[in-house]
């Protein structure tokens, strides 16, 4: 039998509330989706290359991908609570500090700094596991989540039409009053679920080795790395593509940039229904085949001369549907190698994933030109997500060659 942790709204000395949480990890998710419409024209406004502006996607998701190393062991040692208020007051004066910029220099240095709110989506989950046994805390998790995945549906929606009524600078404005409402909202609802506990960096880093030999382990990680990293280049060029190829408005780039969410979303229901019954080595096959195929077509299509913004987003659906299938159970993959090593493993493989994504956004936004059109963007979501089948195809092999 299993009781449920008291709970009462504002007061920070019982559990925090569910929508407390939805939003710390929503935030988080709003800061990476909702100025993506804008990059085209912040390219312009600050006089700069298309590839420097990208950098506040690729340069935010590198500095995302070394705080997931840390983050778990520090609050682990100091708390949540600190952390989690510690992280929205930085976010806060950093988006502050983003709409003030003068140059892109300054502009970028912020948006670095932006990166502290990943500390909020991490601890999110961390809480609901402090809070409940096991056996709720997945159900508990699904609807933090859930936040992650409707957000970037509406949030270029929003910093679309934000952008298109007012400039870029309001959607930052947006994204500062968003975070005050959460920090004010955590203040006074998030209680301390754990401190002084836990494995600190040295020793998590001792684990490594355990780790980085095991190939089922490299397997599982480089499928996430290669199939999350097409959705991430995608973000890198998607705004380039929207404006300066097929010439649409900020609130229509905000639009189609919310196409592969909803694929993302229909492969994750998909994902919590048949994952048990195929396992999750075929499913993750089944998901990186959907994505190799669609962004395949894509791609034929371009050459052929069809170019089209239905078209091309179009298919992105598909590269959602297939990361949708592909990634919790690449995840659930590389947690399963060493069990024990749980927490260690979701840390480093989610670094090694952001990471990686990182360095193809910021190729997406190098190779892109008005005279290559889309095809270059495409051709690097075809040829990632085909790594990925790869990757769990090694996996499936080696599987059935040693029995494990």
């Amino acid at each position: 039998m299993t009781t449920k942790p008291l709970v009462r709204f504002l007061d920070r000395r019982t559990a925090p509330h569910l929508v407390t949480l939805i939003l710390l990890a929503g935030i988080a998710a709003l800061n990476m989706s909702i100025f993506l419409p804008s990059l085209n024209g912040m390219t312009v406004y600050f006089g700069t290359d298309y590839a420097v502006m990208q950098l506040a996607v690729s340069g935010y998701l590198a500095a995302t991908a070394v705080l997931q190393i840390f983050v778990g062991p520090l609050a682990d040692r100091f708390g949540r609570r600190p952390m989690v208020l510690g992280a929205l007051a930085i976010f806060v004066l950093a988006t502050l500090g983003a709409v003030m910029a003068p140059t892109v220099e300054v502009f970028l240095a912020f948006r670095l700094l932006q990166a502290a709110v990943v500390t909020t989506m991490v601890l999110s989950r961390a809480i609901v596991r402090d809070m409940v046994p096991d056996d709720q805390a997945a159900s508990m998790i699904g609807y933090v989540t859930m936040g992650m995945a409707l957000v970037p549906m509406i949030g270029p929606a929003i910093g679309g039409a934000l952008d298109q009524a007012f400039g870029w600078h309001a959607s930052f404005a947006f994204l500062a009053l968003a975070g005050l409402g959460v920090l004010a909202l955590a203040y006074h609802d998030l209680g301390e679920t754990v401190a002084g506990s836990g494995m600190d960096f040295r020793a998590q880093m001792r684990t490594y080795p355990e780790l980085l030999t095991s190939p089922r382990f490299w397997g599982y990680v480089a499928c996430a790395a290669f199939g999350s990293g097409a959705f991430f280049a995608l973000l890198g060029g998607a705004s380039f593509v929207a404006g300066a190829v097929f010439g649409l408005s900020p609130f229509w780039t905000g639009i189609a940039l919310g196409s592969p969410a909803i694929g993302y979303a229909l492969g994750n229901g998909l994902s919590g229904r048949y994952s048990v019954r195929l396992g999750i080595d075929r499913m993750i096959l089944i998901g990186t085949g959907v994505a190799s195929a669609g962004m395949g077509l894509s791609m034929v299509l371009t050459l052929a001369g069809l170019s089209h913004p239905l078209l091309f987003f179009g298919f992105c659906t598909t590269l959602g549907l297939g990361n949708g299938l592909m990634l919790p159970n690449a995840t659930a993959g590389s947690l399963s190698v060493r069990p024990h090593l749980a927490g260690t493993a979701s840390g480093l493989g989610g670094a090694i994933m952001i990471g990686g994504g990182a360095l193809l956004s910021a190729a997406a936004g190098t190779l892109l030109t008005k005279e290559t059109g889309a095809l270059p963007l495409q051709a690097i979501m075809f040829v990632t997500s085909l790594l990925a089948m790869a990757a769990i195809g090694l996996v499936m092999r080696r599987t059935a060659r040693l029995g494990r």
